[in-house]
């Protein structure tokens, strides 16, 4: 009877271990074969505006650092530019004389040069008035037979002397006068146009040296220290407009079936407390070849490719920094 009692509670006992054994393996099973939830990360980006100089320099001085808040038209850094300073004195000087050459063309010469022009001009006119009378007279008296043609001929090549003496001296007076010509007029005045434009574009550059902040921001890096020098466009720090962010994820195509521009999706920001925000999604973009490739069928009937794929938060997210994580959740290929 007792034997009879331990066999049939062997096989309860049996029975139950295999009830259990089978709803542990249908546990199992239901864990290992339903898709678990998913996650698709992306990443707050803000705008950045590096900031760099036209021509080359030392760093002489910081006027804000990392992390300072900046306005628009704020003073950042100072640079060190001597030899651009020096070519400003080589221009300037240029231009000073350019003036100077152009002031002379205007002018004219000067009240002795005219005055001394004049006097040469009069002593001509005095010179051919004798010389005309002295012809006249050589003249009456070759006619009358007493004075030979030798005498005549050399009276009246004296007279046309003195009238071409005169012409020429009259000349150089009205030109001592009337000044430069037109056309040197202008050569002088398109020299000190160019010599101004030198001057201008040299100021440009010595402004160049003042570094000022473009937009409203946060300096987010520094990059030479103190003293160092900087080359031609080469950044001397980074401005981070924090009033213009967007999350960028990185999405295979699958999923974009839910996925358009102006779609609004939630997702939840880990480093806020796994805070819930909205996005709208404005851009679309395949990554290229260049990006990770995932095959979906082992027998390669095609490939999935990776989209970039922006959006902006429906409202300010306090807190949001650059590079803070932003997740997505995925279920199959459905984004919840």
């Amino acid at each position: 009877m007792n034997e009879k009692k331990f066999s049939t509670n062997n096989m309860l006992l049996a029975f139950i271990a295999v009830l259990v054994v089978i709803g542990l393996v249908a546990l199992a099973g239901f864990f290992l074969l339903t898709p678990p939830d998913d996650y698709i990360m992306g990443q707050a980006e803000a705008t950045q505006v590096r900031i760099s100089s036209k021509v080359p320099g030392r760093v002489a001085d910081y006027r804000a650092d990392e992390g300072d808040k900046v306005r628009k038209g704020d003073t950042l850094a100072i640079l060190s530019t001597p030899d651009v300073e020096a070519k400003l004195q080589q221009a300037e000087a240029a231009r000073t004389a350019a003036q100077a050459q152009s002031s002379k063309a205007i002018t004219g010469a000067r009240s002795e040069e005219i005055t001394g022009a004049y006097e040469m001009w009069q002593k001509a006119i005095a010179g051919l008035d004798i010389a005309k009378k002295s012809y006249e007279r050589v003249q009456n008296l070759y006619e009358k037979g007493v004075m030979s043609a030798q005498k005549r001929d050399e009276a009246e090549a004296n007279y046309k002397a003195m009238a071409a003496t005169e012409k020429a001296a009259r000349s150089q007076y009205e030109m001592a006068r009337d000044g430069a010509r037109s056309e040197d007029k202008q050569a002088a005045a398109a020299l000190v146009n160019q010599a101004s434009g030198a001057v201008a574009e040299v100021e440009s550059y010595i402004e160049e040296g003042v570094l000022i902040s473009p937009i409203d921001g946060e300096i987010s890096e520094r990059f030479p220290h103190l003293g160092e020098l900087v080359g031609t466009g080469a950044p001397v720090m980074n401005v981070t407009d924090l009033e213009d962010m967007w999350i960028t994820f990185s999405v295979r195509e699958e999923l974009l079936k839910n996925i358009r521009i102006g779609s609004q999706l939630n997702a939840f920001v880990p480093a806020l407390g796994d805070k819930p925000i909205t996005v709208n999604i404005y851009y679309m973009k395949d990554m290229g070849t260049y990006a990770a490739w995932k095959a979906t069928k082992t027998t390669g009937q095609f490939d999935s490719k990776t989209f970039e794929v922006r959006g902006r938060p429906n409202e300010k997210i306090s807190g949001l920094r650059p590079g803070m994580s932003v997740i997505m959740k995925k279920k199959g290929t459905e984004i919840l």
